[in-house]
């Protein structure tokens, strides 16, 4: 199966030539890195290129597209069997994607795999992201809660197909994906931790931390992502 990852950055540069290194190191040569870059005005793309490797390939936003944007923008671009979601600033494990792959074949159609989360000077947060989020599968306990957290995901083409393109009113990629996984298709919650999440002051989620939303904000979120599941299942 051939590997796409699709990676959004913005002013990374801080992290992410670790990052890159502990995924190419796992790929073949037919595999692709995608990057979607939102106009970092920092080395970031300097770093990419410096590794001078024909499977990463760049792409620059014309306009500034913000976190879900540019995530659209790379999994445009994906041209593989297996989309991996990759963030600048983690490190992976050298099995990951070995193990992904593995769970694919037994006929998954996204993969999810737990993380150790650490703060920006490698010190341990969670031992485990799941237990820190407290993961659940299920419809109804995704829209509660979003467990599908990017980073730690794969998924095949037909899940790709359903998801894009993004409807404008999601909140976050991951959520909306893992969504569309469990109405279309076959999930599973891998407990193996087979990457490092690294927490910083300038990540530009808030997983894992107290959500700044208004409770009217998270319901309308919520209510949102039902409306675009029914649109989906009628496909």
């Amino acid at each position: 199966m051939r590997v796409s990852i699709c990676m959004a950055t913005y002013n990374g540069k801080e992290y992410i030539f670790n990052q890159i290194k502990s995924i190419l190191d796992q790929l073949s040569t037919d595999d692709e890195v995608i990057i979607s870059d939102d106009h970092s005005t920092d080395s970031t793309i300097d770093i990419l290129k410096s590794f001078n490797d024909a499977r990463i390939k760049i792409f620059t936003n014309e306009h500034k597209k913000g976190p879900v944007g540019n995530f659209e923008n790379a999994l445009s671009k994906a041209s593989g069997d297996i989309i991996f979601l990759a963030d600048q600033d983690d490190e992976w494990f050298s099995n990951k994607i070995e193990m992904h792959l593995s769970l694919h074949q037994k006929h998954y159609d996204l993969v999810i795999s737990d993380a150790i989360v650490t703060d920006e000077d490698g010190n341990v947060i969670f031992d485990s992201f799941f237990e820190g989020r407290g993961s659940k599968s299920g419809i109804l306990n995704t829209l509660i809660k979003n467990s599908y957290i990017g980073c730690c995901m794969s998924f095949n083409k037909k899940i790709l197909d359903y998801a894009l393109p993004f409807p404008s009113y999601i909140h976050m990629h991951d959520w909306w994906i893992g969504l569309i996984a469990e109405t279309k298709g076959n999930t599973i919650f891998c407990t193996e931790k087979l990457m490092y999440y690294v927490r910083h002051h300038n990540n530009a989620s808030p997983t894992l931390e107290k959500s700044g939303y208004s409770i009217l904000k998270r319901l309308k979120n919520r209510i949102q992502l039902a409306y675009g599941m029914l649109y989906v299942l009628l496909k």
